[in-house]
C-alpha cells in the first residue's frame, strides 16, 4: 500500500483568527471542519501528518508584499487549537510560500516513504499552490480538497485550483 501524507498548510491564528494579522476573511473557518475529517482520517490510517507553518523573522523581505504575519515566537504564528498536532504530528516551519523551498519537508516525508501528498489549507493561490508546484516538480502525487482550502478572493481560489489541475495534474476532489 502506498504511504500517504496530509499537509496541513498555514492554518495558523494571524490567517484563520478575525484579531489576526493576515486574517484571509471566513473562508478560513469554514475549512476547520473538513480539515478535522482528514486529520482524524489520516490518523486513524496511520498516515503521517505534516503542518507546514508560515514562521517569519521580524525583518523578513516577505513583508514588502504583505504586512508583517506569522512571526516566530508570536501567537500569531501558532497553529489553531481545533488543530493541534498530536506528538506524532511533523511541524515544518517555512519562510517563503511553498513548504519545500529550503526547509526539511523533501528529506521528511522520503524518509517515510511517502509518495502521494493530500493538500489542505490557506492560501490556495499562494501557500497551497506553490508547495502543489514544488511537490509535482517532485514527482510526489498530489491531491487537492477543494473543500479544505480557502483564500482571501474566491477568484484566486478558483483560478488556483484550475491551474493545479490543469497545468500540472493536481487532482482536485
Amino acid at each position: 500500500m502506498i504511504k500517504k501524507a496530509l499537509l496541513i498548510i498555514d492554518m495558523l491564528n494571524d490567517f484563520i483568527r478575525e484579531n489576526g494579522k493576515l486574517y484571509i476573511g471566513d473562508g478560513g473557518g469554514k475549512i476547520i471542519s473538513p480539515i478535522q475529517k482528514e486529520l482524524e482520517r489520516f490518523r486513524k490510517e496511520k498516515n503521517p501528518v505534516f503542518y507546514i507553518c508560515d514562521c517569519h523573522r521580524p525583518d523578513d523581505k516577505e513583508f514588502n508584499l504583505f504586512p508583517p504575519h506569522c512571526l516566530s515566537g508570536t501567537e500569531g504564528a501558532n497553529i489553531i487549537e481545533e488543530l493541534k498536532p498530536s506528538k506524532n504530528d511533523f511541524i515544518i516551519h517555512k519562510r517563503r510560500y511553498s513548504g519545500f523551498f529550503q526547509t526539511d519537508l523533501d528529506i521528511s516525508l522520503r524518509e517515510e516513504g511517502i509518495l502521494e501528498l493530500e493538500l489542505v489549507g490557506v492560501c490556495t493561490n499562494i501557500c497551497v499552490l506553490y508547495t502543489a508546484v514544488s511537490a509535482r516538480m517532485l514527482n510526489y502525487e498530489v491531491t487537492v480538497l477543494k473543500d479544505a482550502v480557502a483564500s482571501f478572493d474566491q477568484g484566486a481560489n478558483d483560478f488556483a485550483l484550475k491551474q493545479m489541475k490543469d497545468v500540472l495534474g493536481v487532482e482536485i476532489r
